[in-house]
């Protein structure tokens, strides 16, 4: 299959990995692109550009195809050393960088003189405009079906990947919702050029989280996520847990008094525990609704083969038949 998506990055399937917080290691990244996808490594996850700079020199041991590192620019409070994280991906010859959060602008020439593709993470068609017009090479619309942050505009990806479609010239991708060859097809369908998988690709035997976590996304329905911080204007969806519903008890209690501060300890700094030690219930983590379609945990090859040839199925038999009939 071939789209301006698999052209831009070099990769045989118009699949990508987004990045996630302690999942998007080395063992993930090289999984995915090993299978013709394009592997993301979580920048921030590594908590100094030099150990980014191993991760990436790891991950170069496990593939030689193309993959991405993601760069999550966070509100002003944090201020990680961007640019040596920059440096770091560039002395480790990736050409793929997702970046997700605040505006990538400033860092943009820094990005582009290296020859790096950027393709960014936005929740709005006004969003993607911005990412285009400051030169991003693709975008990742992510809809309010997503898992992680999904914006204020609660729209969901039936409306907003066309709408995309109207709008931009560059190609994008739809994240929020994909976890199958329907969900490719469908992007495809509504202008899309290929699809983003976070949740999905946790529940597979590469991830290098623990295995409760991936019981935990295959246990869930589509009606097991709930949103959090909607008061603060930072909305996240995450897996409902005995943690979760404390924090909704106190968003209701506290309404639009709620500080961070009043949540801090059961949304800051809880993913080493989670992702690594499986303690379900240590804090809020990100989950998409998409866990209502994940039922098993197979390898990642195994994941995008299937979803390729089923793809191929659908467009080609299912699809066409509906014209023939």
């Amino acid at each position: 299959m071939k789209t301006r998506i698999t052209e831009l990055f070099g990769i045989k399937h118009p699949i990508i990995q987004g990045g996630m917080h302690f999942v998007g290691l080395a063992e993930m990244a090289s999984a995915v692109s090993n299978a013709g996808g394009l592997g993301i490594i979580t920048g921030l996850t590594q908590q100094t550009p030099e150990l980014l700079a191993k991760e990436i020199a790891r991950c170069r041991e496990m593939t030689d195809k193309p993959f991405g590192v993601n760069l999550t620019f966070l509100p002003g409070f944090a201020n990680p050393p961007y640019p040596e994280y920059i440096d770091a991906i560039i002395q480790g010859g990736v050409k793929a960088v997702e970046t997700a959060g605040r505006s990538p602008e400033q860092y943009m020439p820094q990005l582009k003189a290296a020859g790096i593709k950027v393709i960014h993470k936005c929740t709005s068609v006004r969003h993607s405009l911005k990412a285009e017009k400051i030169g991003c090479d693709a975008v990742s619309v992510d809809g309010f079906e997503c898992g992680g942050h999904p914006g204020e505009d609660d729209v969901p990806n039936m409306i907003l990947l066309p709408r995309a479609a109207e709008e931009l010239k560059i190609p994008f991708v739809a994240s929020g919702g994909m976890a199958d060859a329907r969900s490719l097809v469908a992007a495809l369908a509504l202008g899309a050029e290929g699809m983003n998988m976070g949740t999905r690709f946790i529940a597979t035997r590469e991830a290098p989280v623990h295995e409760n976590v991936k019981k935990a996304i295959v246990a869930a329905s589509e009606l097991d996520t709930r949103l959090i911080m909607r008061n603060l204007r930072n909305t996240e969806r995450v897996l409902t847990n005995a943690a979760v519903e404390k924090i909704v008890a106190i968003e209701h209690a506290k309404g639009e008094g709620l500080g961070i501060e009043d949540i801090r300890e059961l949304v800051g700094g809880v993913y080493p525990r989670v992702m690594q030690k499986g303690d379900m219930d240590a804090g809020a983590w990100s989950c998409g609704m998409v866990a209502g379609l994940i039922h098993d945990i197979p390898t990642v090859k195994e994941l995008i083969d299937r979803i390729m040839s089923e793809a191929t199925v659908i467009i080609r038999k299912r699809l066409e038949g509906f014209l023939d009939a």
